[in-house]
């Protein structure tokens, strides 16, 4: 297939990557060890240990990805620049089937891709490496908006670091804040390849069709979206929250398998404040952004 056929993952990155990691812990999510990337700063070119490193909170469907800089002495692979603007979510990455297509239908669209990216990192200490084929959006003002195939999904979705305590199961969404949200909508409708259709609280929506196999071990069943919406519509979708730039990505929707009970409970014993957050497909509690690296954290019911 030459479309996006899922949401794979989005980035919150921040410069030190303990404080970050220790939020999303007191929030129920169970992490990843800490890796460091490799990768190639061009498609020809040879593969070097950046400076750049996470630790990810993988779900049935997509995973959370926790990022920051590592080794201030070597590539940073464009984090630098991400948090000079600020610190939260910087990253979407859509999953894609075949990359040799998505490539051609991209310069096609007279998008200046000079071939296809690749990364590595390490699953954990000593143990193997898992590689990614990415197709990068080239200066993309929102962050880094990619596509993505997994070619070791096997190593990364490992049940070590799937059973989390407030019952998230899935990435639902993705919510974007724009000045021009026309642009940015139709930056990432080139990206993907599909329509856009009109978002409920103003703005844009694009669908997501999640193909078996799309991302994860398992399909992803549930509807998923990214939602570009004008900054004043943004405390329409979430209460409170206001654009730290624009464009930026300023949140994301996860899907929890049991009503939020386990996270209800979750953030009242560690007294983590959350509001009501209407939803697309039902409603949510919202975590501000300062409990959430900066990112906006809508669980879904």
């Amino acid at each position: 297939m030459t479309t996006a056929v899922a949401l794979d993952h989005v980035g919150v990155a921040a410069r030190d990557l303990g404080p970050l990691t220790a939020a999303y812990e007191r929030l129920g999510f169970a992490l990843s060890p800490v890796a460091q990337q490799s990768g190639r700063r061009s498609p020809d070119g040879p593969v070097e240990l950046f400076g750049s490193g996470n630790r990810c909170a993988f779900l049935r469907h997509g995973y959370i990805e926790l990022i920051a800089i590592l080794d201030a002495g070597r590539f940073a692979n464009g984090l630098d620049g991400f948090l000079a603007r600020y610190a939260g979510l910087h990253i979407i990455a859509l999953a894609m089937e075949d990359e040799a297509a998505n490539l051609a239908r991209l310069r096609q669209a007279g998008i200046p891709i000079p071939g296809i990216s690749m990364l590595e990192r390490p699953v954990e200490a000593g143990g193997p490496t898992a590689r990614f084929a990415r197709l990068p959006l080239p200066d993309a003002p929102e962050g880094r908006l990619q596509l993505i195939r997994h070619l070791t999904a096997e190593l990364v979705w490992d049940p070590r670091w799937m059973g989390h305590r407030n019952g998230a199961v899935a990435l639902e969404s993705v919510i974007l804040a724009s000045d021009t949200p026309a642009e940015t909508a139709a930056r990432l409708s080139r990206l993907a390849g599909l329509p856009l259709e009109p978002d409920p609280a103003g703005g844009y929506l694009l669908a997501l069709p999640g193909l078996a196999g799309a991302a994860g071990p398992e399909a992803p069943l549930l509807p998923t979206s990214l939602r570009i919406l004008p900054a004043e519509a943004l405390p329409a979708v979430l209460p409170g929250v206001r654009a730290p730039a624009s464009p930026c990505i300023a949140g994301m929707v996860v899907r929890t398998g049991d009503a939020n009970a386990a996270v209800t409970a979750l953030l009242a014993a560690e007294g983590i404040p959350a509001l009501p957050a209407p939803g697309l497909w039902g409603e949510g509690l919202l975590v501000p952004p300062e409990h959430a690296g900066g990112a906006a954290l809508v669980f879904a019911a």
